[in-house]
This record gives C-alpha cells, structure tokens and sequence, in this order.
C-alpha cells in the first residue's frame, strides 16, 4: 500500500489538476487521470525506476449510458519490482470519445486498444493499426454499447415449444 500511495503523490505532484482524483476502493486503487495526460502519465510509471510500472495487465472500457461522461477507459498496471496494481481511469464524454495511444509506452497496448475500438468505438489518436478485430470490417456499430440494440432469439421452453417451432426459419426441400 505505501508504495501505491507513493505512486499517487507523485502523479498528483508532477500533473496537478490533470489528476482530479485518486479512489481507493476495497484495496485497489485508482487515479482517475485527464485525457490529454494518459500518454505521459504512463510512460512517468513506466521509466521512473522508484515506481517500475513495467506492465500494462489490462486496457478495457466502462460505458455509463446515459450518463456524462459516458466512457470511462480503465488501465491496470502492474510493477514487477514492488508486487502492486494500480488503476488508471480516463472518463470521456459522449462528444469525443478519443484518447490517445499508449502502445508506445507498453506495446501490449495495441491489441487492447483496437479490442476497445471495435466493441465500444472510442478511438485512440495515434495507434498503429487502429482496425476492428472481433467483428466484421463492415460491421456498424459498437456491440458493447449499452444503446447498441439487441437482437437475441427467444429462447424456447416447453411452454412455448410449437409456437416458436412454428416460426423458425428452416431449409426447404
């Protein structure tokens, strides 16, 4: 713990108002970072050798529909040297949906980032090879979305066997 409390002085110390918070929730702790900060703010944990943040564990993203900010993009670094995750959490509005890359900073990044890209939408300036990875090239839409429509099957139950038997498409002769 005292090395994550380290961790967050000094973010709060070298970007100031770019870090408006630092959450600690059941033991895990989160800096809540400004967009336009992630990049440098990532690659201050990964080269300072007293913090030694030298792996990027996981890249994903929240939608909170219909809430502002809508997005909120979610970083687990882990440090190698001290045994310690810490959270980063970018919130992004509905407007401009955009971060910047950090897949120079920790190469894994990419992979994430395009999985974040294809699924929620939120693009991230900079990238490589930003392209969908899990759906289609000529899908529309975002599936993880939470006003993406759904379009699932009933499911059948003995209760409602022959009328959903009634309306299956099945292959003529």
């Amino acid at each position: 713990m005292e090395h994550l409390e380290y961790s967050a002085a000094v973010l709060r110390d070298r970007f100031g108002d770019r870090i408006p918070a630092v959450e600690t929730f059941r033991g895990q702790t989160t800096v809540v970072v400004d967009r336009g900060a992630i990049r440098a703010v990532c690659q201050l944990l990964h080269d300072e050798p007293r913090l030694s943040y030298d792996l990027l564990a996981a890249l994903t993203a929240v939608d909170f529909w219909p809430e502002e900010p809508r997005f909120s993009i979610v970083y687990q670094l882990y440090s190698l040297k001290h045994n310690v995750f810490l959270g980063l959490r970018v919130p992004l509005f509905s407007s401009s949906p955009e971060v910047a890359s950090i897949e120079s900073v920790y190469p894994n990044a990419s992979w994430h980032e395009r999985e974040v890209f294809d699924m929620f939408g939120v693009t991230f300036g900079g990238h490589a090879d930003l392209r969908r990875i899990l759906m289609p090239a000529d899908w529309v839409g975002h599936p993880l979305r939470k006003d993406y429509p759904l379009g699932y099957e009933e499911v059948q139950f003995t209760f409602n066997a022959d009328e959903i038997d009634r309306r299956k498409p099945y292959a003529r002769d």
